[in-house]
């Protein structure tokens, strides 16, 4: 196992306290955000060898497939950066060793350096890593209901922050993060990918260049594999599972498998844990899939700092009381200020799905339309495709999203995707859901951030009794 802070994972003999978290975070929300924008003496990076004391220290928080496979290999490789603390609630997870094979298998495959990796501290505690002056930065990569509380936490500690998307599980919350991560002139990255394709990363310069003339409609489909799961029973907690910790800021619920994720297992591809149908922890498909090409409708359109003004939408749910009870299907449409009409559905609910991912521009002169799974670019005329742009007409970078991250600690610029970009995209996806779920149409005010003249729509904006009962207000 580890040597000495390796002996014995940290905060794993230590009892949760959910009353002293929820507590705490309810205070932290109270307290003025005024956290100052000091540049952290290991984000001094310079050119050609960083030395270890000058790396940027990570601390990556969530240690599940997402994390193993696409956040962890960024950091771990990166010159300028050194991980230097894990945390998961599942000390098997915290494992890189013949225990854990899978995990060790994918991240050799990465480039992992896995002795490296040995000295980092490791805990079950996110609260503990925070405290650590190694730490200057943190990645969030936890079940959704996890992201708001646990990014405000780090915000709180000085920390700077890339958070999986999406941002929450409702708007209020997001809106709180957000404001925030301002406040506290932290740098944030929303992280998703989709900013950082090539090819889709073209297609926004194609149509915010004016290539396809005046934009008039986007469509875009999001895969939704999401299936109804009756209530399971209860089973006995895995030894290495922190089980409070896992759920956090969420109700206390008896412990199956389907509820959280299958012990000691790495699931690589598009299979998804339990807690990714069940609405306590994540909204599926229509939120936590569809935020990747929301956020590219978003950019597209030059709307990532606002939002749509009208929505309707209808969708297919499965009984409330099931154990997975997000939404099965869906169907939404959207109309913002400047006349653009957005078409949202979803493809499917099998796992060969995320190939019909798309996002199609559609303009006065022409279309451009980009793919997923393989990438691939389309457009009419096919001429657009080696169309011209000048870096003015669209003066952002194409770099990986993590690597932005670091970019922008070393330099304090803002990221291509912070938390006011990151709440926007997925505001998108929520009021979607809401749509759906009052199943008329609603007119958004995204100034205020409400719908207009609806109180019922207007209460979902916020979570529910039942949902989780953590508050930030």
């Amino acid at each position: 196992m580890f040597k000495q802070n390796r002996n014995q994972v940290a905060g794993s003999d230590k009892r949760y306290s959910r009353r002293r978290f929820l507590a705490s975070t309810g205070a932290a929300a109270g307290a003025a955000w005024a956290a100052p924008a000091v540049l952290p003496a290991s984000a001094l990076g310079a050119d050609g060898t960083v030395a270890p004391s000058n790396r940027i220290g990570v601390g990556m928080i969530g240690m599940g497939r997402q994390a193993i496979a696409h956040n962890l290999p960024v950091f771990a490789r990166a010159a300028d950066a050194q991980v230097v603390a894990l945390c998961d609630p599942d000390r098997w997870r915290l494992a890189f060793s013949k225990e854990n094979p899978a995990a060790v298998s994918v991240a050799k495959s990465r480039g992992i350096d896995l002795d490296r990796m040995q000295d980092c501290f490791r805990t079950t505690d996110f609260r503990e890593l925070l405290d650590r002056a190694d730490v200057d930065a943190v990645m969030i990569t936890t079940p959704d209901h996890w992201h708001v509380p646990i990014a405000l936490a780090s915000i709180r500690a000085g920390k700077d922050v890339a958070c999986e998307k999406p941002i929450g599980l409702c708007v209020q919350h997001g809106r709180i993060l957000a404001d925030a991560a301002a406040a506290a002139g932290c740098v944030f990255r929303t992280d998703s990918e989709f900013r950082s394709i090539p090819l889709w990363y073209k297609a926004v310069r194609l149509v915010r260049a004016g290539k396809i003339g005046q934009l008039k409609t986007i469509r875009t489909v999001a895969p939704c594999w999401n299936k109804p799961l009756p209530m399971q029973p209860t089973m006995p907690v895995p030894p290495e599972l922190d089980y409070e910790m896992w759920l956090g800021p969420a109700p206390l619920a008896p412990y199956t498998e389907q509820r959280v994720h299958a012990p000691k297992s790495y699931v690589a591809g598009y299979n998804r844990p339990g807690w990714y149908g069940n609405r306590t922890y994540c909204d599926g498909g229509i939120v936590n899939w569809g935020y990747h090409p929301l956020d590219i409708v978003q950019w597209g359109n030059n709307s990532e700092l606002t939002g749509p003004i009208e929505v309707e939408g209808t969708g297919e749910f499965p009984p409330l009381d099931g154990l997975w009870n997000v939404i099965l299907g869906f169907d939404v449409r959207y109309r913002y200020a400047n006349g653009v009409e957005l078409v949202y559905k979803n493809s499917g609910r099998d796992a060969s799905t995320p190939n019909q991912v798309h996002v199609r521009f559609e303009g006065t002169e022409g279309w451009v339309c980009c793919w997923y799974g393989p990438d691939r670019l389309e457009a009419e005329p096919e001429s657009l495709l080696s169309a011209e742009v000048k870096p003015e007409d669209f003066p952002f970078p194409l770099e990986n999203e993590r690597r932005n991250f670091l970019n922008c600690i070393k330099t304090r610029a803002r990221t291509l995707a912070d938390a006011e970009v990151g709440h926007r995209s997925t505001t998108v996806a929520q009021i979607a859901y809401i749509a759906c779920q009052v199943g008329r149409p609603l007119k958004w005010d995204p100034d205020a951030e409400r719908f207009q003249n609806d109180d019922e729509a207007n209460q979902l904006l916020t979570l529910p009794p039942g949902r989780t009962p953590w508050s930030v207000m």
